[in-house]
């Protein structure tokens, strides 16, 4: 008989909980995007428009993907590391569905943190930012970039744990998730030609608006799709080595 899928999914939560990198990861994460948005907004006073203000208030959450990729790859490579990846590979036989499980618990973590996080970021700008008729936080310019934040969270999650389930070393999956979404876009930045914005734009770096760190922008439609092909590729690629290897 199989283990029922909420099951599954409460034993990743259990799972995820008690190990304790998440913690450290949940605390640097509130206090690194947290403080870098508050300082953002203190160093800026003014701005000529409420969408530009609370983005400012958003810079700590590039640095922040960090993060929650050592957050999503652990939660993968600890079991290895523990040799317990055997014991939850024999309760659930079925290992697409506990890859699954783990997936979305990660993801919604990932997601939740954030949407607490991105709202206390914009009450930065409320405060401490000037900017001409106020900032109106239910105004579809102000919310949308807190939106993105959130989906962008969640696909970082996806994207860590594929990469975890790829490689099941930490080591070499937070190295590459570092590459992919913190170090190499905005290195580019510092390449001229068409190859470069080329390259920039083809990585899962989420831009909301103009971005000076950042080789080439794109609109938020094309940043959100480039991060979540790069999230379903590596899973599925972590699915089917997960199902060709041995354990």
């Amino acid at each position: 008989m199989s283990v029922p899928f909420r099951a599954v999914l409460r034993s990743e939560w259990t799972k995820l909980r008690s190990v304790r990198s998440t913690w450290w990861c949940t605390g640097l994460y509130l206090l690194v995007v947290g403080a870098a948005g508050w300082l953002a907004a203190a160093g800026s006073g003014a701005a000529p428009r409420a969408d530009v203000a609370v983005g400012t208030t958003l810079i700590g959450f590039g640095g922040g993907q960090l993060i929650l990729v050592v957050l999503g790859v652990l939660a993968v490579t600890s079991e290895y590391g523990s040799g317990t990846a055997l014991v939850s590979l024999t309760t659930v036989p079925r290992r697409i569905r506990l890859l699954l499980a783990k997936t979305i618990v990660v993801a919604v973590y990932c997601a939740l943190l954030t949407a607490v996080l991105a709202p206390l970021c914009a009450l930065a700008a409320v405060v401490l930012t000037d900017v001409p008729g106020g900032i109106p936080l239910l105004e579809p310019s102000v919310l949308r970039p807190l939106g993105l934040q959130v989906g962008a969270a969640a696909l970082v999650g996806v994207l860590a744990v594929g990469l975890g389930a790829t490689l099941r070393s930490t080591a070499g999956a937070v190295g590459l998730g570092m590459a992919l979404v913190f170090a190499v876009p905005p290195a580019l930045a510092l390449f001229d030609g068409q190859w470069a914005e080329t390259l920039s734009r083809s990585l899962p770096a989420l831009r909301v608006g103009e971005d000076a760190f950042l080789a080439a922008t794109s609109p938020w439609q094309i940043g959100m799709a480039v991060i979540g092909a790069w999230a379903v590729g590596a899973w599925l690629l972590g699915a089917i080595l997960l199902l060709r290897r041995d354990a």
